[in-house]
C-alpha cells in the first residue's frame, strides 16, 4: 500500500492549524455568539480556549505516540476499539465538514460585498468554491500548506490593523449588558464558539504527513492554540465595542461591518477580500483534515476499502476527498447556518471529551506500545477538567445537537455491524476495562472480550510447558538479570523460563517484527552467563504479541508453572473503570504472582518480611526461606502494631510468630515495633535490609480508585528492593 508523503514542516503545520481556526471562528461566529451572551463574547472565547487546552495537550501526547493520518479517530479506535472508532470517525468527519460548510457560506456572504451578488446566491457561490477546494486538495498537501501560509499572514496583518484602529473607538454603551443572559448564556456561548478551536484536531488528523511529528506536532498545537485565543479575545472585544448589538447578533460578516465602520467603504472592501481568502483557507484545511478520517477508517476495515485508495501521482486520498466534498455540498444547500455551527460544535465537544479519556485509559492501562515522546502536564487533573467541562458544554448546546449525536452513534453502530466487524482488533479498554466500563461502552462482560489470543496458544504451551517459574520481560525492567535471579531463588521445581514480550498495536503484523534485536540478543547473552554463575537452568525466548496481558496469562497457565515473576514500578491497583496490566493479571493470572521492584540492590544478605493481618503466613515464610537459602541471607519477621495494642495480644503474636520461625532452616529473628505511622516506620526499618517481602497493597484515594493508578505506599517508601507476593493457594 502506498504511504502518504511527509512533506509538511512546522511553519506549514502551524499555518494549517491557525488557518483552520482563523476562518469562520472570527469572521462569522462572533456575531451570532454575541446574540447569546452579549458583550462578554470575548470572555466566552477565552473560556473556550481554557476548555480546549486539556484536549490540545492530550492530543499532543496521543499524536506523538500514534503519528498517523486519522488523528482523533485513531486514538479513540486504539483506546476504545473498532465500534467506538467507527462512531468517532463518522462524528469527527461530520464535525469538520460541517464547520467547513459553515465557512463556505460565510465566504459567500463576504464575496457578496465585493461582487454585489444577491445574498440569496451565497450558497451557490459556496458550492463553486467547494469545487475549487476539491481540486486543490487532490493536487497535494504541500501545495495546500503553501497556500495556507500566505493567507494566514495576510489575514493576521488585517486583524492586527482592525484591533489597532478599533480599540480607541470602543463605545462603553455597546458593552452593556456584559452578560445579557447571565452565566448560563455565557457558558452557552462558550459551547457555541468551541467550534472555533477545531483546528487543533485538524493538524492531528494529518500527522502522517508531518515532518518530525514527535517535535512539530505538539509544538504546533500549543503555539497555534495560544496565539489564536489571543486573536479571538482581542478582536471580539473590539467588535462588540464598535458594532451595535442588535446588528451584530444577526451579522453573517461581522468583520466586514467592523472594518467599514472604522475605515470606510474602501477599507471594508479590502477586509472583505481578506475574509474571502481566510474563509476559503479554513474550508480548505477542513476538507484536508476531514477527508483523512474515511481514509484512516478504510485502512482499518471499518468502511469500504475504496476510501483508502491513493492517487498514483499526487499521493492523496481522492475517493475520500470527493465523498467529503459531495456531503458538504448537501449541507451548504439544505441546512440552516446556526444549526450547522451548533451541530459542528456538539460533535467537536464530544470528541474532545473522548480525547481526554483516551489519555487516561492508555496511561492507566500502561499499554506497552504506548510510548509518547511528549506527555501532557498535570495528569490526570487536566484531563478530568476537560471531560467534565465538555459534558457541561454539550448539554448547554441544546436538544437538537444532542439528539444528532445519538443519531450519528446509531449510524456508526450500523456501519460497524455491516462493515466494521471485519476488523479483528480490540481496543485497550476491552482488554483492561472492568465490567462498569464495559457496561458503559460495550454492554458486554470483560472475560468474553479478552479471550482473543494474541499469539498461537500451542506455541506458548510448547514454550513454557515444563517451567516451574516464568519471567516475562515487558521492556521496563531495571535489570533483567536481577529479576531472573529472584525468579531462580523463588523457583522450587524444574527450570526458569524467561520470555521477552514485545507488544505492538493491533494494526501491526506480528510477522513484520524482528525478534532478534540487539537488545534481545544482549538479554540472551547475559542470562546465559547468569545460568552458568548461579548453576541454574534458565531458558530464554522472545515473543511478539498484540495483547501482552493475555499472553502472560497464557504463559502462567502451564501445568507445571507455580510462579510468575515480573518487574514492577509499584502500581498495581485496579480502578473502577480501568486497570493496568498488573491489575489485570492479579485477577486473571493462573499461578502465584511475584512482583519485584528493583531499587538497585545487588547483594542480598538481609531479608525483611512484613506480614499484614490475614496473610497465609506459612506460605509466605516458605517462599522467604527459599530466597534466603538461595542467597545465604538471614530473615527478619516484622510486625508493626499501634501503641494501643494490648500486651496480651502482643505476647500471643510473639508466641505464634516464634513457632513459625522455629521450623525454618535459616537464621531468623522477630521484630515487633509500635508505631502510629506504619508507612514511615517500615521505610526507616527497610534501610537496614536488602529485600523487603510484602503481600497485597492497601487501597488508595478516590482518584486512584477511579483510574486504577495508585501506588502501594509501603513499596513506594521502601529504601531497599521489594518483592510483593500474591498467593493463589
Amino acid at each position: 500500500m502506498k504511504k502518504l508523503d511527509r512533506s509538511l514542516s512546522l511553519p506549514y503545520v502551524i499555518a494549517i492549524s491557525i488557518g483552520g481556526m482563523l476562518g469562520s471562528g472570527i469572521f462569522v461566529l462572533p456575531g451570532f455568539a454575541s446574540g447569546i451572551t452579549g458583550s462578554s463574547v470575548w470572555l466566552a472565547y477565552l473560556l473556550g480556549a481554557l476548555c480546549v487546552l486539556p484536549a490540545a495537550l492530550s492530543k499532543s501526547e496521543l499524536a506523538t505516540a500514534m503519528p498517523s493520518s486519522g488523528g482523533t479517530y485513531v486514538y479513540i479506535e486504539r483506546a476504545f476499539g473498532p465500534l467506538f472508532g467507527t462512531i468517532s470517525g463518522i462524528g469527527l468527519w461530520l464535525s469538520l465538514l460541517l464547520k467547513s460548510s459553515f465557512a463556505l457560506i460565510g465566504l459567500g456572504a463576504y464575496l457578496a460585498v465585493l461582487t454585489n451578488v444577491d445574498d440569496g446566491m451565497t450558497r451557490l457561490v459556496a458550492i463553486g468554491f467547494l469545487v475549487f477546494i476539491f481540486f486543490l486538495n487532490v493536487f497535494g498537501v504541500k501545495k495546500v500548506g503553501k497556500v495556507q501560509l500566505v493567507i494566514v499572514i495576510i489575514s493576521l496583518v488585517c486583524l492586527a490593523a482592525l484591533f489597532f484602529f478599533g480599540f480607541s473607538t470602543v463605545e462603553e454603551s455597546f458593552l452593556k449588558p456584559f452578560m445579557k443572559e447571565g452565566s448560563v448564556g455565557l457558558i452557552s456561548a462558550v459551547a457555541f464558539v468551541y467550534l472555533s478551536y477545531s483546528g487543533v484536531i485538524k493538524i492531528a488528523a494529518i500527522a502522517g504527513e508531518i515532518k518530525n511529528p514527535d517535535k512539530n506536532l505538539p509544538l504546533a498545537m500549543i503555539l497555534s492554540l495560544l496565539f489564536i485565543a489571543g486573536i479571538y479575545v482581542f478582536i471580539s472585544f473590539v467588535l462588540v465595542g464598535n458594532v451595535d448589538p442588535k446588528t451584530l447578533s444577526v451579522d453573517l460578516r461581522p468583520i466586514h461591518t467592523l472594518s467599514e465602520l472604522i475605515g470606510g467603504t474602501s477599507f471594508g472592501y479590502a477586509v472583505a477580500f481578506v475574509g474571502v481568502l481566510t474563509l476559503m483557507s479554513g474550508a480548505n484545511s477542513g476538507v484536508l483534515a476531514a477527508s483523512r478520517f474515511p481514509f484512516a477508517m478504510a485502512r482499518d476495515l471499518l468502511v469500504p476499502s475504496f476510501f483508502s485508495k491513493i492517487h498514483s501521482k499526487y499521493l492523496t486520498p481522492v475517493a475520500s476527498i470527493l465523498f467529503t466534498c459531495v456531503v458538504m455540498a448537501f449541507v451548504i444547500l439544505f441546512l440552516d447556518v446556526v444549526k450547522i455551527a451548533k451541530l459542528a460544535s456538539a460533535f467537536m465537544v464530544m470528541m474532545f471529551v473522548f480525547v481526554n479519556l483516551c489519555v487516561i485509559i492508555l496511561r492507566e492501562t500502561s499499554a506497552q506500545w504506548y510510548k509518547p515522546s511528549y506527555r501532557s502536564p498535570l495528569y490526570p487533573f487536566l484531563q478530568l477538567f476537560g471531560i467534565f467541562s465538555g459534558i457541561v458544554l454539550l448539554f448547554l448546546l441544546g436538544l437538537v445537537p444532542f439528539l444528532s449525536i445519538l443519531v450519528i452513534s446509531a449510524i456508526g453502530f450500523i456501519v460497524y455491524l455491516a462493515i466494521g466487524k471485519r476488523a479483528t482488533r480490540t481496543g485497550v479498554l476491552t482488554n483492561y476495562g472492568h465490567i462498569p466500563a464495559l457496561f458503559l461502552f460495550y454492554k458486554k462482560d470483560a472475560p468474553e472480550r479478552s479471550l482473543s489470543l494474541p499469539v498461537k496458544k500451542t506455541a506458548i504451551s510448547t514454550l513454557a510447558s515444563n517451567a516451574g517459574t516464568i519471567v516475562p520481560f515487558l521492556g521496563n525492567e531495571k535489570s533483567e538479570e536481577m529479576l531472573t535471579e529472584i525468579a531462580c531463588a523463588i523457583n522450587a521445581k524444574n527450570y526458569v523460563q524467561a520470555v521477552n514480550i514485545t507488544e505492538v498495536p493491533n494494526q501491526t503484523f506480528l510477522e513484520a517484527i524482528n525478534n532478534d534485536t540487539p537488545k534481545v540478543l544482549s538479554i540472551k547473552r547475559r542470562l546465559k552467563r547468569l545460568a552458568e554463575v548461579r548453576e541454574q537452568e534458565i531458558v530464554f525466548e522472545s515473543l511478539v504479541t498484540h495483547e501482552v496481558s493475555n499472553t502472560v496469562a497464557l504463559l502462567s497457565g502451564q501445568v507445571n508453572c507455580d510462579w510468575l515473576v515480573m518487574g514492577w514500578n509499584g502500581r498495581a491497583h485496579s480502578g473502577i473503570l480501568v486497570r493496568n496490566p498488573i491489575g489485570w493479571l492479579l485477577t486473571n493470572v493462573n499461578s502465584n504472582l511475584a512482583l519485584f521492584k528493583d531499587n538497585g540492590v545487588k547483594n542480598i544478605s538481609k531479608v525483611l518480611i512484613a506480614l499484614r493481618p490475614g496473610r497465609k503466613d506459612k506460605n509466605f515464610l516458605a517462599v522467604a526461606e527459599r530466597i534466603c537459602s538461595f542467597y545465604g541471607a538471614s530473615l527478619s519477621l516484622l510486625h508493626i502494631v499501634p501503641p494501643s495494642f494490648s500486651k496480651a495480644l502482643s505476647k500471643k503474636m510473639e508466641k505464634k510468630s516464634m513457632n513459625l520461625l522455629s521450623v525454618l532452616k535459616i537464621k531468623t529473628e522477630l521484630r515487633i515495633v509500635e508505631s502510629e505511622d506504619p508507612v514511615d516506620s517500615l521505610s526507616s526499618i527497610s534501610s537496614e535490609y536488602d529485600l523487603l517481602i510484602l503481600g497485597s497493597p492497601e487501597k488508595d484515594g478516590w482518584i486512584n480508585l477511579l483510574l486504577g493508578g495508585g501506588k502501594d505506599k509501603f513499596t513506594e517508601n521502601s529504601a531497599c528492593s521489594v518483592l510483593r507476593l500474591t498467593m493463589k493457594n
